[in-house]
């Protein structure tokens, strides 16, 4: 029950994740000037400078907000090798925001970011084998998954894993109390 507590609790927070970034970005920095540095390094073929111009897209800062252009930029970015903007792009299909929501494509998104060293796109692939949006249920993959979102230092990931191990520690305590 715990478990399923902390995942519906950590999936409604990060469905507010792009609203977390956008908040992290209101700064007195000049945000215009801030887009047009992303926008020369992501026309020069710079993967990550088309993630950042795409977060200030998604977020309308500098720019006007225009999320299904921000899914483009970080398409172009995961096209390119930046896992950041797989996870991006994960998390737009997986919300539906400027694209049409599509939990299966968000799967394969998290699992390239996850593959490119993205832990929070680990966690959100272990997230969706957990609950079986968009991928088969698998409980096996998805703790998988949490250790290795851990292991990358996302907290997010240790966390469930942590619940699950004394999940299973009490099962087995249980267990040998009954014999």
């Amino acid at each position: 029950m715990k478990l399923k507590f902390l995942l519906l609790a950590t999936a409604f927070s990060l469905n507010s994740l792009a609203m977390a970034d956008c908040m992290f970005l209101k700064t007195t920095t000049d945000y215009k000037q801030v887009a047009k540095k992303f926008e020369q390094a992501c026309n020069s073929s710079d993967a990550k400078g088309c993630t950042e111009l795409g977060a200030l897209y998604q977020c309308g800062r500098g720019v006007k907000q225009d999320k299904p252009h921000a899914a483009k930029l970080f398409e172009q970015a995961c096209n390119g090798g930046d896992a950041m903007g797989c996870f991006r792009l994960g998390s737009l299909y997986e919300s539906g925001e400027g694209v049409k929501q599509d939990k299966s494509h968000a799967a394969k998104l998290f699992e390239q970011a996850c593959n490119g060293g993205d832990a929070m796109g680990c966690f959100r692939l272990g997230s969706l084998y957990e609950s079986g949006e968009g991928v088969k249920q698998d409980k096996t993959q998805a703790a998988q998954l949490f250790k290795k979102a851990c292991d990358a230092g996302n907290s997010l990931g240790c966390n469930v894993k942590g619940v699950k191990k004394r999940k299973t520690k009490s099962h087995r305590a249980k267990a040998r109390n009954t014999q």
